[in-house]
């Protein structure tokens, strides 16, 4: 086989990975990291049930109602049927575009084009943990992890095309992710697993048109609801293809035009996703492509004072890998600026910031940050775009009304990734910045400790009520 080969074995290998995980297994580094990825995924719950997107879902879930199995997030003690608290789990988890990334280090790839591993997996077990009732802590981190560990060697192994076509990973794979998280935790095997991963596959779905709309966390939602569905659905003798993943007309084939022959020979929890090459979680709430160039504006703003009246363009050069998913030139509204530079530069320019104040249509709207934003100017640079894909390289070129010009690189070390991560402490404190106004200081507190202490949790659905406003 060569790269963009036709897979095999993959599903076999998927299933006994998944059947044969357990706690104790686990790598120390992972269980630490999880710890830190549950933290910031509940914290993203309670910031994304504020969006309207969010709300919307809710009561669309209060009226649909049903089986009682886990609480509708931003609902009170409400209960609904596990599939539908999934789906507004999941699209508030990634409502904000905060949640964590996939890091890649393979010149094969396409920075930033992977995965957003946690919350498919984390909305998954923390409903089946309500679900099934009486799940301890370690067993929901095992499941959590498991659910990663087969959504991101999916997105690995598969060929860039993927992505590139047009498709969005944390809708497709992280099906995947909510499937085997889902499955590890109802106990599924042998055939009932198989069909599990077959069922997710067809459901896996999500096209990145919808970027910058409420329909792009509804992917993420729809991919931690389906991948329930499909383990619950498995568990009743619901059939499917036992070798999804696989050949002519499996995902990875049909979606992906192929896997790496290199990459396959990895397998599931050999070397762990999660560990190496590791997960970024976000400093900033939009596309991780664009994270190193807001750092760059920032350290330029900052380090010459830059007064923003005094701004009379701006040039941010850069390549393909950031300008096409960032595709608006000017953001209308705040779902718009997550995928705008000049939206996400004007931030920096105007506030020195870019949190939950200035994702709002009311900052974006505002006359000032309209002119900004029509101050500023991308450029495919050929010179960045020839150096590969694989990291972010971008320049800013800030021209005063002077005419003087200030310089600034991206720096490939970024905030937030595993090379250059937040602390601990910087961790509780976008947890304080997602929970602000919504929370209680006590609640949030106990968020916190909920975290941190998870594995040690007797029933892990206490983790569901932390996150309630």
């Amino acid at each position: 086989m060569t790269q963009g080969s036709i897979p095999s074995n993959v599903t076999k290998a998927a299933c006994a990975f998944i059947e044969s995980s357990s706690f104790d297994q686990l790598p120390a580094e992972a269980v630490r990291i999880a710890r830190r990825c549950i933290l910031d995924g509940l914290a993203l719950y309670v910031a994304g049930s504020d969006e309207e997107s969010v709300k919307v879902l809710v009561k669309d879930a209060r009226e649909t109602g049903g089986r009682p199995d886990a609480l509708l997030l931003g609902a009170g003690d409400v209960k609904v049927p596990a599939g539908l608290a999934a789906r507004v789990l999941g699209t508030a988890g990634h409502a904000h575009d905060w949640d964590d990334t996939q890091v890649s280090r393979d010149p094969a790839h396409v920075y930033g084009l992977l995965t957003h591993p946690t919350i498919p997996a984390l909305s998954a077990s923390l409903v089946m943990a309500q679900r099934l009732g009486n799940v301890s802590g370690r067993d929901l981190v095992n499941a959590f992890v498991t659910g990663v560990e087969v959504e991101s060697k999916i997105s690995e192994w598969m060929l860039p095309d993927h992505y590139k076509r047009g498709l969005h990973s944390s809708g497709t794979v992280g099906t995947f992710g909510a499937a085997a998280a889902a499955a590890k935790m109802l106990g599924l095997r042998d055939t009932k697993l198989a069909y599990a991963i077959g069922i997710a596959a067809s459901m896996a779905s999500g096209i990145r048109c919808n970027f910058g709309t409420m329909t792009k966390p509804l992917h993420v939602g729809r991919a931690s609801e389906n991948g329930v569905t499909a383990a619950l659905l498995a568990s009743q003798g619901f059939t499917a293809d036992p070798e999804s993943l696989d050949g002519r007309w499996g995902f990875m084939q049909v979606q992906g035009g192929g896997v790496m022959e290199a990459k396959l020979a990895e397998g599931f929890g050999k070397t762990w996703s999660m560990v190496e090459p590791g997960i970024s979680i976000k400093p900033y709430p939009c596309g991780i492509v664009t994270h190193q160039s807001m750092d760059a504006m920032l350290k330029l703003v900052t380090a010459k004072n830059v007064d923003p009246t005094n701004i009379e363009t701006i040039d941010f050069h850069a390549g393909s890998n950031i300008l096409n998913p960032i595709r608006y030139p000017v953001a209308q509204n705040h779902l718009q600026a997550k995928f705008s530079m000049a939206a996400l530069l004007s931030m920096i320019a105007l506030k020195r910031r870019a949190g939950r104040q200035e994702f709002t249509d009311a900052f974006i709207q505002s006359p000032a940050t309209q002119d900004m934003q029509r101050r500023i100017k991308t450029h495919l640079d050929p010179a960045i775009e020839s150096k590969g894909m694989e990291i972010i390289r971008s320049r800013i070129e800030i021209t005063l009304k002077d005419g003087s010009k200030l310089v600034e690189w991206a720096n490939e070390n970024y905030r937030g990734g595993p090379d250059n991560p937040m602390s601990d402490q910087e961790l509780e404190a976008k947890v304080a910045a997602c929970t602000s106004g919504l929370l209680s200081d006590q609640r949030r507190d106990e968020l916190i400790a909920a975290a941190w202490q998870v594995d040690e949790l007797p029933d892990a659905a206490k983790l569901a009520e932390v996150i309630q406003p």
